[in-house]
């Protein structure tokens, strides 16, 4: 804290009811004193026969000793907070002058007897960790919120990550994962799924129906590559000749083939549908089959081509999670909302989950202790040390001046009825005593 600032008088004072205690006692202490030193006047002022002398004495004696022993306590009380009636008095004003040993003691108190590893065990294990997080997953009102602070952290951790250095990662991890035996085996488990509801036969005819497409757009392409390869073969003559009819009869061949194997139930279909079968089939029971297919979907996924298709989803992913980060109601929000709420639902149905939670609190705090008390030290000396003076003397004085109040009305009743034995005693064995 820096230095003292004025309260504001707009704003109520916090402290307003210790301020109110602290000076009903003190009120009540002073009383009591000033009792004490009117019942001394009184008891002198008592004419002589009016009462006992015995009486009179034993009151003089009480009323003297709790006046003294109240100014005496009094005495004590004020000097750890301020000089008493403004006398610099040496050993006084404790508090305002030794707060920075006191911060530094404080500090080692806390953290070398209270702050410790035993207490700290002791409380974790007292404490129902599982049952405070579940509680707090339970709640909407507390899960929403979390999961809205989660989701603002995505493009912060993006921001962090250095654009081309992700492509290049990516680039390398994503065929290393896909490219392996395991992808091959999927491969053969995509098609089984394939072929069990038929729709193999659809991608067949798919690729026919795409084939002819190509061929009738390049079908005059096709013919004049066809004649040029028949003059090339039999001479030019020979090409003259019978070129185009080679290459006309050749395309109305591939047509005829084409047109035929569009039928469900032409030969090349029943030949594709068992040349599948075997792959399958080869896929799943020959672990070099399956390497080999892995191997071509890892050639493939580390083409140029394909590179650069991962780089472009990779940028529209960045910027699709942050544009969903920052809206409250975005996918991201709802997704780790979900995923807490089911978080606290397993540490509620499971006690396994439940105590895997409390060791792993343990074993993360236990070791940060040592770091964490030295720390501590630290911060609540620098703490104290900054206050300025009349602060740490106002906020301790609210704190504990009741209870020193009590010290001042203790040690004036005491200090009564202490004078009253004294005086007693020393007149039952001397007879008769100046007190």
């Amino acid at each position: 804290m820096q230095d003292h600032e004025q309260p504001d008088p707009e704003v109520p004072d916090p402290d307003i009811a210790a301020r109110r205690s602290l000076a009903r006692h003190r009120a009540f202490a002073t009383g009591l004193l000033l009792l004490m030193a009117a019942i001394t006047l009184a008891s002198y002022a008592i004419p002589p026969g009016m009462a006992s002398e015995t009486l009179i004495e034993w009151l003089q004696a009480s009323a003297k000793a709790g006046f003294v022993g109240g100014i005496a306590d009094w005495f004590a009380v004020t000097a750890l907070f301020r000089h008493p009636l403004g006398i610099p008095v040496p050993h006084t004003a404790i508090i305002p002058q030794q707060k920075a040993r006191l911060g530094r003691a404080l500090g080692r108190f806390v953290a070398g007897h209270v702050f410790t590893e035993a207490e700290i065990s002791r409380t974790l294990s007292r404490l129902d960790l599982s049952g405070i997080v579940t509680q707090f997953l339970a709640d909407p009102r507390s899960t929403r919120p979390a999961a809205e602070a989660l989701a603002s952290l995505l493009p912060r951790i993006l921001a962090t990550i250095e654009d081309g250095r992700a492509r290049r990662v990516a680039g390398r991890l994503i065929p290393r994962i896909l490219g392996g035996e395991a992808s091959g085996r999927v491969v053969g488990r995509a098609l089984r799924g394939l072929m069990e509801g038929g729709r193999h036969q659809e991608v067949f005819g798919f690729i026919l129906v795409e084939l002819r497409k190509l061929l009738g757009e390049r079908e005059e392409a096709l013919r004049t590559t066809i004649e040029e390869r028949v003059r090339e073969q039999g001479g030019r003559l020979v090409g003259w000749a019978v070129g185009a009819t080679v290459a006309r009869r050749a395309m109305t061949l591939i047509h005829t083939e084409l047109t035929r194997m569009q039928a469900h139930d032409s030969d090349l279909r029943e030949a594709f549908d068992e040349w599948v079968r075997r792959e399958i089939a080869r896929i799943e029971n020959e672990p070099a089959r399956a390497a080999e297919i892995g191997a071509a979907v890892r050639r493939v996924l580390t083409h140029d081509t394909i590179q650069a298709w991962i780089s472009d989803v990779w940028s529209r992913l960045r910027m699709a999670i942050e544009a969903d980060a920052g809206r409250p109601n975005g996918h991201s929000v709802g997704l780790f909302e979900s995923a807490l709420a089911n978080f606290g639902t397993m540490l509620q149905a499971d006690p396994a989950a439940r105590a895997r939670l409390q060791r792993a609190v343990e074993s993360v705090v236990t070791p940060l202790m040592p770091a964490a008390r030295a720390q501590l030290e630290v911060f609540i000396s620098g703490v104290v040390s900054s206050w300025d003076a009349e602060t740490i003397t106002d906020r301790l004085e609210l704190r504990i001046g009741p209870d020193l109040q009590y010290v001042r009305i203790n040690g004036t009743l005491v200090g009564f009825l202490a004078g009253g034995l004294v005086w007693a005693a020393l007149r039952a064995t001397f007879g008769h005593v100046a007190f």
